[in-house]
């Protein structure tokens, strides 16, 4: 088993990078949401705040948890027991209104003529394997809630880390419960198909609209572009 933990998360790593490289390449039009908003929009505008909102705090606490040491929480004064307290309450939280989103957009999708002809076989399957990646952490998390549960940051977090430093211990994966070793392979499945899916779309999320200009002015007398260097929409004409 520890031979499958240092090997896979390369594997999914390729798979993500190759099949977004090829996405990119020989399906750049196809690069997007596919939005449904014309067809209906009701339920639309309930159910996407609450998916992305609530996959958003998933992954944050997903980065705190693996990525954050428990040396670093415990130099800031949170013991092991407010750690986990916190830990279960916001992660439940998430994943709850996470897990309401997307049952509200298969509903939609299900219920919705026009929504549910554009529906594919990849978007059906994404469905799938995020609704369990999600619910099957909340298992995993609440399972282990009694007492000071389960200490992932001494197993799950070194490896996760190692990964990133070319250095997996995959030993240490032995013994973790297998609601988590589950709850893991999912959550790399889910990781592999993101090129092939329309989840592709967050890799291109619009961040420079962060920090463009309201408006941009141009003038209209060509000497005085030639006079001097453009300058960005932001900066003070002096």
């Amino acid at each position: 088993m520890s031979t499958l933990w240092n090997v896979l998360p390369y594997v999914v790593i390729v798979l993500f990078l190759s099949g977004t490289a090829w996405r990119y390449r020989y399906d750049r039009f196809g690069w997007t949401t596919r939005s449904s908003e014309l067809y209906e929009s009701r339920l639309l505008n309930i159910a996407s705040p609450m998916f992305h909102y609530g996959i958003l705090f998933v992954l944050a606490g997903h980065l705190v948890g693996l990525f954050i040491p428990d040396s670093w929480t415990s130099d800031l004064g949170i013991s092991d027991h407010a750690y986990h307290l916190l830990s279960l309450c916001t992660g439940t939280a998430a994943g709850l209104l996470t897990v309401a989103g997307i049952v509200l957009l298969i509903y939609r999708r299900r219920t919705t003529g026009a929504v549910f002809r554009a529906t594919t076989a990849n978007d059906k399957l994404m469905y799938l394997v995020l609704l369990a990646a999600i619910v099957l952490g909340m298992w995993a998390k609440l399972g282990h809630a009694g007492g000071e549960g389960y200490d992932y940051r001494a197993t799950i977090a070194p490896w996760a880390r190692g990964i990133f430093t070319l250095r997996p211990d995959g030993a240490r994966m032995d013994g973790v419960p297998a609601t988590y070793q589950i709850h893991i392979l999912v959550g790399l499945a889910l990781l592999a198909l993101v090129p092939f899916t329309r989840l592709v779309h967050m890799l291109s999320a619009p961040v420079q609209y962060l920090f463009r200009p309201y408006l941009v002015y141009r003038s209209r007398e060509p000497r005085q572009l030639a006079a001097r260097a453009a300058r960005r929409g932001w900066e003070r004409a002096e």
